[in-house]
């Protein structure tokens, strides 16, 4: 069954963030099977949890995948955790990983 990996920035230097960690990242995904489905800057919160304060988000990327083996591989891959250590300081991120039932 096909996945999607959900991510959601708040990025706090989009030029460096796109050169240090974007570009690289999307090769990395198409490498592990993964294609995107969207990448934008326009995203708008609509509801979110009463607990805890949620960062504004100025941006959304949805990718699909084989399935959830391929979104694990991708992400705890060697050459990935390189790419999270350079995003640290440049975006704050919410990750999520969706598995279709249908």
């Amino acid at each position: 069954m096909p996945a999607y990996m959900i991510a959601l920035a708040q990025v706090k230097d989009r030029p460096r963030f796109i050169a240090e960690y974007a570009i690289p990242t999307a090769a990395l995904i198409e490498t592990f099977g993964g294609r995107y489905l969207t990448r934008t800057q326009k995203v708008k919160t609509l509801e979110a949890g009463q607990s805890r304060t949620v960062p504004i988000w100025t941006g959304a990327v949805i990718s699909v995948w084989p399935d959830t083996a391929a979104i694990e591989a991708f992400w705890n891959s060697v050459e990935y955790q390189a790419l999270k250590v350079a995003r640290k300081d440049l975006a704050e991120v919410q990750v999520t990983c969706i598995e279709d039932m249908a």
